[in-house]
């Protein structure tokens, strides 16, 4: 499996990026860090160098490739999208 994770970001305007970024320790406690993301008002992203700052007012939802191995008990695990 590869180390290269990306993460596609929709705006609420209907715009999207989509970046990419290095595997994260197996240390890291994704739990935690999604409560953390969800109470702040900004995203931060290093990127090439330079930090991007996007407003969590601004953000519709984002998708993260691949799902971690280990979600926060909140999550629901093994949806499927029907239309």
């Amino acid at each position: 499996m590869s180390d290269k994770r990306y993460a596609v970001i929709h705006f609420n305007d209907g715009t999207k990026i989509t970046i990419d970024f290095p595997k994260i320790s197996e240390d890291f406690n994704i739990g935690e860090k999604v409560l953390k993301l969800v109470n702040n008002q900004c995203l931060l992203i290093e990127v090439e160098g330079s930090l991007m700052t996007i407003p969590m007012t601004s953000i519709k939802y984002v998708t993260s490739y691949p799902a971690p191995n280990v979600l926060p008990d909140i999550a629901i695990k093994g949806a499927v999208i029907v239309n």
